[in-house]
């Protein structure tokens, strides 16, 4: 930690977490066990507060237990981390504004590459870190969140990220025991972390199937896994992004490093019947390749049969 975060941070945090799924509660659970449960709440609305009431929560089947609370009972944090699906954001930043004191950072866990602009719209750059959540496993069901690989948030600065918030942001993962790596290039990473979640969230929730099923090289899924994150290349290509056959293959290797009964989080979805976030994926790729002229057919089918399988939930 540098001097100015190290002086800048303090030994007892206050966090904000908006959004009690997956990687909400694995960061609460860390943060926990730094520092223990009072520096962390989940923020949520009214109604939302009144349906958790009295849910009991487990990681790894140890029962956990963290506060729930309104933004106005909160009051001003130092970190806020949402951790919503897409389809949520826009709720989440509603939760925002009570939360802000003047040196209070904001960072998003959301799946794609659009959150950090949408936060920043509402809050200012000055405010926002950009983030990556990368490598972990977490299977959430119900009040139940299980894991082996807890993975990492990946941390760097856009042009418009100030040094300071930017320091800040790394002071409190350090204090609060938030595994983390320091990126030079975090839009790379972004984009790097899109090709993955474009290749094997898709893939899993389309053919409903776990991540050891579609690794299996001699598969259909397998072949739909890499051409989606082929399409992925080009267009990261066409938008000044570096990837290359190397991210491609660095993905299959870290999949291959997950639980392979393990399902990622669209999958999830499906098996819950839950809207999934395809339109950040397949999505936003069909979007921005359409700008370049460059051809996505694996991903156009992809968006078409999770949308289809989404209408008959």
């Amino acid at each position: 930690m540098t001097n100015n975060a190290a002086q800048n941070t303090l030994q007892k945090p206050r966090v904000a977490i908006i959004g009690k799924g997956a990687l909400g509660l694995l960061y609460a659970d860390a943060i926990a066990a730094s520092c223990g449960t009072d520096v962390v709440a989940f923020v949520m609305d009214e109604a939302r507060l009144a349906r958790h009431a009295g849910e009991s929560y487990s990681v790894n089947g140890k029962p956990v237990d963290f506060r729930n609370a309104t933004p106005r009972d909160l009051g001003p944090v130092d970190l806020v981390m949402i951790a919503v699906k897409s389809g949520g954001l826009q709720g989440a930043l509603d939760l925002v504004e009570s939360l802000l004191g003047e040196r209070t950072v904001i960072v998003s866990v959301l799946n794609g590459i659009t959150s950090e602009s949408k936060v920043a719209a509402r809050y200012g750059w000055d405010r926002v870190v950009p983030c990556v959540a990368q490598g972990m496993d977490a299977v959430h069901k119900g009040s139940s969140l299980v894991y082996t690989q807890p993975g990492q948030l990946h941390i760097g600065r856009f042009e418009q990220t100030p040094q300071e918030a930017f320091d800040r942001v790394r002071g409190l993962f350090e204090v609060t025991g938030i595994p983390f790596v320091v990126e030079d290039d975090i839009r790379y990473r972004m984009w790097a972390k899109l090709l993955t979640n474009v290749g094997i969230n898709q893939t899993c929730a389309v053919y409903d199937q776990p991540y050891g099923e579609v690794l299996d090289r001699e598969g259909e899924s397998f072949r739909t896994f890499v051409a989606a994150m082929r399409e992925v290349i080009a267009v990261g290509n066409a938008e000044g992004v570096p990837l290359t056959e190397k991210d491609l293959n660095f993905a299959i290797a870290l999949e291959n490093s997950l639980d392979p009964k393990a399902t990622p989080s669209m999958g999830q979805d499906r098996q819950a019947h839950r809207k999934s976030e395809v339109d950040e994926f397949s999505g936003e790729i069909m979007r921005r390749a359409a700008r370049h002229g460059i051809q996505v057919p694996t991903n156009a089918w992809l968006n078409r049969r999770m949308r289809e399988i989404e209408e008959t939930y």
